[in-house]
C-alpha cells in the first residue's frame, strides 16, 4: 500500500519529461535523452530524500520501530529499484514507441492534454502569482492556516494501536482470608449465570431480549485468591457489552476487586498499550497500602469508569499472620542464632528443606518435619519442643514470643523496596497522553496536596505512559536527523543552499494536511452510525506519527520538480521569475497530478477499507494520504507564489551586485547591466 504509488512517481516524471520534449519537435531518441537529462537531478533528489527518511526508522528500538522497520526496508528497496527502471527502461522504451504528437500547451488555448481544466488551473496559478500583493496574501494565508491546524487540531497521543482481539480476560480478586472452598462456591455461581448464554444467538441481544451478549466459549479458573474468566462473544462488535456484563456480575460480590480487559496481539492482555502504571513504594507496607488505596479511589473519581488493577491485588493488611519474635539474649545463652531459630520453627510447622536427591530422572526434595508434621495447631505452637546445641530441650515460648497479627498475603518488591503497582486504563474516550496528565495533576497532585501520600512513600509512573514518552523522544530525534539528511542531499544535488530551504517549507504544510485529514476522518467516522455503519475512530498513536517521518521525504518530491525546473528556466532559458515558474508549473503539472493520484489511490484501501489488522497501519496511511493531498495543493498555490517572490528577489539582488561591480570598475556611477532574462511588471 505504501510503495504502490511511490514506485510509479519516478516513471511518471521521466515519461512526462520525454513526452514534453517530443511535443517540442525532437525525435524519439533525442527526446528520450534530453527528457532524462532534464529531470535526472530531480528524480535522484526525490528518490534519495524518500529513502533516507526511512533510514532512521530502522534504528528506533521501541515497539513502534519494530512494527514498522520491515516496511521501511521494503519500501526503500522498491523505490530505489523504481528509480533505476525510470532512468533505464523507460527511456529505452520511449525511444522505440511512438506517442501522440501534440503541441506544447499555449496559454489561451485548450489543445493541450487536459483540455480546459488544465488551462483553468494554469491561468489560476498565473493570476495568483501575478502581483506581489496576491503572492504575499497566498503565502500568509497558507502559513497561518497551517499553523492553526497544527496548533489547534493536533490530538493527544496514544502509545500504540491496541491491536485488540474480541477476547476478554476478566479477573476477580478476593479479599484476604478467602479460601478455595469459598471461591469455588462463588466461581460456580458466576459460571452458572453465564452458561445459558452459550446457547443464545447474537440477534437476541441485539433485539433486547437478553442482558448479556451471546457467548462463543468460556474458560473459568478458580484459586483461593479469586477467579478468572476467558471468553469471547459470538458477535465481535458486542465485546464491550460483554465486558460490562461481566463487570456487573462481579460487582454483586461485596469486597471483590475486578479487572476486565481485551486481549491484544501486540502486548500483554493487561491493557498494555494504554496502561498508566503507578509504582507506589516505601519502607513500610501500611503507608504504601494506604497511599495505593487512596490513588485507586481517586482514579475512579476523576475518570469515567476506568479499569484499574492492583498488584498485589489486595490493598489491605487483613491476612491473619503469626509472628515468631525471638528473645535474642535468651537464644544467645542457649547457643542459638537466627538461622537456628528459623530452621527449627520451620521444621516444627510447615517443614524445613534440608536437601534433594534424584530418583531416576526425577528430582525429589527432602523436608524435615516434627512428629506432628505440618498439622501443628496454633494453640500448641508455644509449647513445641526446641532442642538446643547444648543437648537440652526447652519450649519455644522460652526463647520467642508468639504474636498473632494481620498483614498482607503477598509482599512485592521493586528495586528492593516494598511496592504496589496500580495499572490505570483510562476509558477509550481519553487518550493516553491526556490520561497521564490527569493522573499527574488530578490524582497524584491532589493526593500530595491533601497529605494522602506521605513523604516516605514514592510514586513513579511507568508502563505504556513511560514507553510513550521514550518513543516520542526517539521520534523527535529521528525527525531532526531526517530533516538534516533531506537538506544535505538536496544541497549536494542542487549545489545550492537556498533552493532546498525553499522546497522544505512545504514539509510543515504537508504535516498540517495530514493532521487535518486525520481530524476530518474521525469526524466522519463518528457520523457513520447515522447511515447504519459502525463508528470508526483512528487514534493518534506512535505508528501514526511515523507518517510525519515519511512525509518529510515524500512531500518534497513535487516541489523539487517545480523548483528545479524554475531555477533551470531562470538560469538557462533567459526568463524572468514569473515566466520561469509559470513554465515550470505548466511542464510539471501532469506528473504532479498523476503521482499524487497514484499514491493516494494506493493508500486509500488501507485507510478506508476495514479488515483484520488494518488498525495497525491505518493511522500512518491516513497521515501520508492526507499529507500528500495537502502538499499537492500547496505545490500549486503556496510554492509558486513563494518561488516567484524569492527568485525575483534573488534576481534583483544579483542585478544590483553586478551594477555595483560595473560602477566600481569604471571608477564612477554607471547604468546597470541588462539582467540575464527579461523582467516584467509581474515580478513586482
Amino acid at each position: 500500500a505504501f510503495s504502490i504509488g511511490m514506485t510509479l512517481d519516478n516513471s511518471i516524471v521521466v515519461l512526462e519529461s520525454i513526452e514534453w520534449e517530443r511535443r517540442k519537435g525532437l525525435d524519439r531518441l533525442k527526446a528520450a535523452v534530453t527528457g532524462v537529462q532534464r529531470v535526472w537531478p530531480a528524480v535522484l533528489a526525490s528518490t534519495l530524500t524518500t529513502v533516507l527518511v526511512f533510514t532512521p526508522i530502522i534504528f528506533i528500538e521501541e515497539e513502534a520501530g519494530q512494527l514498522y522497520g520491515d516496511i521501511a526496508v521494503g519500501v526503500s528497496a522498491s523505490i530505489l529499484v523504481s528509480m533505476l527502471v525510470a532512468i533505464t527502461v523507460i527511456p529505452t522504451a520511449a525511444a522505440n514507441f511512438a506517442f501522440r504528437n501534440q503541441p506544447v500547451f499555449q496559454s489561451g488555448t485548450s489543445t493541450s492534454s487536459g483540455g480546459g481544466a488544465r488551462e483553468r488551473i494554469l491561468n489560476g496559478i498565473s493570476w495568483l502569482i501575478g502581483t506581489r500583493l496576491r503572492r504575499a496574501v497566498c503565502v500568509l494565508v497558507t502559513v497561518v492556516t497551517s499553523a492553526g491546524i497544527i496548533l489547534g487540531l493536533t490530538p493527544p497521543a496514544e502509545y500504540l494501536p491496541p491491536g485488540e482481539e474480541p477476547k476478554i480476560f476478566a479477573r476477580m480478586n478476593a479479599p484476604p482470608g478467602y479460601n478455595l472452598k469459598t471461591m469455588s462456591t462463588i466461581g460456580r455461581e458466576v459460571q452458572d449465570y453465564f452458561l445459558p448464554y452459550l446457547e443464545h444467538a447474537p440477534e437476541r441481544y441485539e433485539n433486547g431480549e437478553t442482558d448479556v451478549p451471546a457467548i462463543d466459549y468460556m474458560i473459568v479458573s478458580i484459586d483461593p485468591g479469586g477467579m478468572r474468566i476467558i471468553t469471547e462473544p459470538k458477535e465481535p462488535a458486542q465485546v464491550d457489552d460483554l465486558m460490562d456484563a461481566i463487570d456487573a456480575k462481579y460487582a454483586d460480590y461485596a469486597g471483590m476487586r475486578s479487572f476486565t480487559t481485551r486481549g491484544s496481539i501486540i502486548t500483554s492482555n493487561q491493557g498494555g498499550t494504554r496502561s498508566i502504571n503507578l509504582d507506589i513504594a516505601g519502607p513500610e507496607l501500611g503507608p504504601v497500602y494506604a497511599a495505593a488505596t487512596a490513588a485507586y479511589n481517586r482514579a475512579g473519581e476523576v475518570f469515567d469508569n476506568p479499569r484499574i488493577q492492583a498488584d498485589p491485588p489486595t490493598l489491605s493488611l487483613s491476612q491473619p499472620l503469626v509472628e515468631v519474635r525471638p528473645d535474642w539474649e535468651r537464644a544467645a545463652e542457649l547457643g542459638m542464632d537466627t538461622a537456628d531459630i528459623g530452621f527449627t520453627v520451620a521444621a516444627l510447622t510447615d517443614g524445613a528443606f534440608v536437601n534433594e536427591f534424584f530418583l531416576a530422572d526425577s528430582k525429589i526434595d527432602i523436608y524435615l518435619y516434627s512428629d506432628t508434621g505440618p498439622d501443628a495447631s496454633l494453640d500448641g505452637l508455644s509449647q513445641l519442643p526446641v532442642y538446643t546445641p547444648g543437648g537440652g530441650v526447652v519450649p519455644l515460648s522460652s526463647i520467642a514470643r508468639i504474636v498473632e497479627t494481620v498483614d498482607t498475603s503477598t509482599v512485592r518488591r521493586v528495586d528492593g523496596r516494598r511496592t504496589v503497582t496500580l495499572s490505570v486504563i483510562p476509558p477509550e474516550s481519553v487518550a493516553l497522553e491526556t490520561g497521564v496528565a490527569v493522573v499527574r495533576e488530578e490524582v497524584l497532585g491532589h493526593l500530595r496536596d491533601t497529605g494522602a501520600i506521605p513523604a516516605s512513600v514514592s510514586v513513579d509512573i511507568s508502563g505504556a505512559s513511560d514507553q510513550l514518552e521514550a518513543t516520542q523522544a526517539a521520534l523527535t530525534d529521528n525527525y531532526i536527523v531526517a530533516l538534516v539528511l533531506v537538506y544535505l542531499v538536496m544541497v549536494a544535488i542542487f549545489t545550492h543552499w537556498g533552493y532546498p530551504l525553499l522546497i522544505m517549507t512545504t514539509i510543515p504544510l504537508g504535516v498540517a494536511g495530514g493532521i487535518a485529514g486525520l481530524a476530518l476522518m474521525n469526524v466522519v467516522g463518528a457520523l457513520l452510525p447515522l447511515v447504519g455503519l459502525d463508528a470508526m475512530h483512528q487514534p493518534f498513536d506512535m505508528i501514526s506519527m511515523l507518517g510525519f517521518l515519511i512525509l518529510m521525504g515524500t512531500v518534497v518530491n513535487n516541489p523539487i520538480l517545480i523548483v528545479h525546473r524554475a531555477a533551470g528556466n531562470l538560469r538557462d532559458g533567459g526568463m524572468n521569475a514569473h515566466d520561469a515558474v509559470r513554465e515550470a508549473v505548466e511542464s510539471r503539472l501532469r506528473p504532479i497530478a498523476m503521482s499524487a493520484i497514484t499514491t493516494i489511490c494506493g493508500l486509500a484501501p488501507l485507510v478506508f477499507m476495514p479488515g483484520a489488522g488494518t488498525e495497525l497501519y491505518r493511522g500512518v496511511g491516513a497521515i501520508v494520504l492526507f499529507g500528500l493531498a495537502g502538499a499537492a495543493f500547496v505545490t500549486l498555490t503556496f510554492l509558486p507564489a513563494a518561488t516567484v517572490s524569492i527568485l525575483g528577489w534573488a534576481t534583483a539582488r544579483a542585478d544590483a551586485g553586478r551594477a555595483e561591480q560595473d560602477a566600481g570598475a569604471a571608477g564612477g556611477p554607471s547604468t546597470p547591466r541588462k539582467p540575464a532574462g527579461p523582467r516584467s511588471s509581474r515580478d513586482g
